[in-house]
């Protein structure tokens, strides 16, 4: 490697160090003051406050890795520009492409730092700051299983199971809660086509019956058309990690497309692997779109990145928002995975090649 593709990579990972700490910054401090009440409020360590956001700066870092690498490769070269050292690159017979190319091969290397991370770091600090926040803080297990389509839940006093369509919402389908007497035999159990739940009025089953057991062997039946309940959970009880897909590792995800019992997961363990590799090659695409566009703004408006580098953030915010519809397409069978993860690499990979090579004839 020359003096000069050297001194151009060196730029590009100090830029990339300064970017990452500013951003890592700004997302732990406002994370700080949005989750300290709730430890100051369980009593927990400051060794514990501090273990969770430390341990939270690789997920940080993975989550804007892709960002992260654009502006650095922005900054980079619009700093040649603006010192001018671009222009007398060019003007000593250096080809543009030559000068972009250390650039490329940083963020190659970055990229590989985060495979590398995804696969041997995060499954541990994202399994840990989990544990932290939903149990030492929040005091959340994930007590429930899947099973066939249904989600099955032990709660203080009985059984739910339900299947839910839509996991945003709190809306379930073909509700059923059972409660069992200390013997383990069953007491009550309420069935019904649908149930919703408010902070307000609590559960509401639609289309349902109550099961009361009379004696040993015989049990009364009530039907209703609509009807209030108070059972002791709320949905919020009914927990899975935020990002509990984050807790495994690439080789994990990769074999679990291989070992679900029906299509749909297996559609779900698709998208969930080829999604993670996705997101995290996604900066070099991101790169090749962004480089060119900061030449173009320079001609336009001048050399001065605080153009540029709100140009290239909106520009990735409109990758994410793609990338994001795309992998509700796949997780929805509408799409399939493969496609879903390399679409945007196409396109962006592609047109930013173009829009390069243009720039350097």
């Amino acid at each position: 490697m020359n003096l000069l593709s050297r001194y151009i990579i060196t730029q590009f990972i100090r830029n990339f160090l300064v970017v990452t700490v500013a951003f890592v910054a700004i997302y732990i401090l406002v994370d700080f003051f949005e989750k300290i009440d709730k430890f100051m409020e369980t009593g927990q360590s400051i060794w514990l406050v501090l273990q969770f956001f430390i341990l939270s700066i690789p997920f940080i870092i993975d989550m804007l890795g892709p960002v992260l690498i654009l502006l650095a490769g922005v900054i980079s070269l619009g700093v040649l520009s603006h010192n001018n050292e671009l222009t007398a690159m060019m003007a000593g017979g250096i080809h543009l492409r030559t000068i972009i190319n250390p650039i490329l091969i940083g963020a190659l290397l970055l990229t590989m730092l985060f495979l590398a991370m995804a696969q041997w770091v995060l499954p541990k600090t994202v399994s840990t700051t989990n544990t932290i926040w939903y149990e030492n803080v929040k005091g959340m297990v994930p007590l429930g299983i899947y099973r066939n389509g249904r989600y099955y839940y032990k709660g203080k006093e009985g059984f739910y199971s339900f299947v839910r369509p839509w996991p945003k919402r709190n809306v379930f389908l073909d509700f059923s809660y059972s409660s069992w007497n200390p013997e383990h035999k069953l007491e009550t159990l309420v069935s019904s086509k649908s149930a919703e739940w408010t902070s307000k009025n609590g559960w509401l089953l639609k289309k349902g019956q109550i099961q009361r057991n009379i004696n040993p062997n015989d049990f009364h039946t009530t039907l209703f058309t609509e009807q209030n309940f108070s059972f002791p959970e709320s949905p919020q009880f009914f927990f899975v990690p935020k990002h509990q897909s984050a807790e495994l590792s690439l080789t994990q995800l990769f074999q679990a497309m291989f070992k679900q019992d029906s299509e749909s997961k297996t559609v779900i363990a698709q998208t969930n692997f080829y999604s993670r590799l996705s997101y995290t090659l996604l900066g070099i695409p991101l790169l090749f779109m962004g480089l060119p566009m900061l030449m173009l703004s320079y001609r336009k408006w001048g050399k001065d990145l605080s153009v540029a580098i709100p140009v290239s953030c909106g520009m990735a915010f409109v990758a994410w928002g793609i990338w994001g519809a795309l992998q509700s397409l796949a997780k929805a069978g509408y799409l399939s995975p493969l496609i879903a993860a390399v679409l945007i690499h196409i396109f962006f990979g592609f047109t930013g090649f173009v829009f390069l090579h243009k720039q350097s004839t």
